[in-house]
């Protein structure tokens, strides 16, 4: 879990001042996160890093490192419909906007 949290910090550090044609900038405390499953829709969303801790997202943490091992190049990918992943950051958050998609 520690090294996930380091290699996320320098996504996170990497990712904040997004010069690139197109992309937003992560907002402070959050995490860039890819969603979707394999040959379907992927959406990014900035997660509120404290969220990250939580079981229901460690265990999408734990089937990511299943997939795509821990060094997997670039952003990190959640292996999950976007439609159950919006679900549960509406379940674990207590603000009715949890994540900004930024895509």
């Amino acid at each position: 879990m520690k090294r996930l949290l380091r290699r996320l910090s320098r996504t996170v550090a990497a990712a904040r001042p997004s010069r690139r044609k197109g992309k937003k900038a992560v907002p402070e405390g959050h995490v860039p996160v890819c969603v979707g499953e394999e040959g379907g829709l992927v959406e990014r969303f900035a997660v509120r890093a404290e969220l990250l801790g939580e079981p229901p997202f460690a265990a999408l943490l734990r089937r990511a490192a299943q997939e795509y091992g821990y060094a997997h190049p670039g952003a990190l990918r959640i292996p999950c419909p976007v439609a159950d992943f919006r679900r549960l950051l509406l379940r674990l958050s207590h603000d009715p906007s949890p994540a900004g998609c930024y895509a």
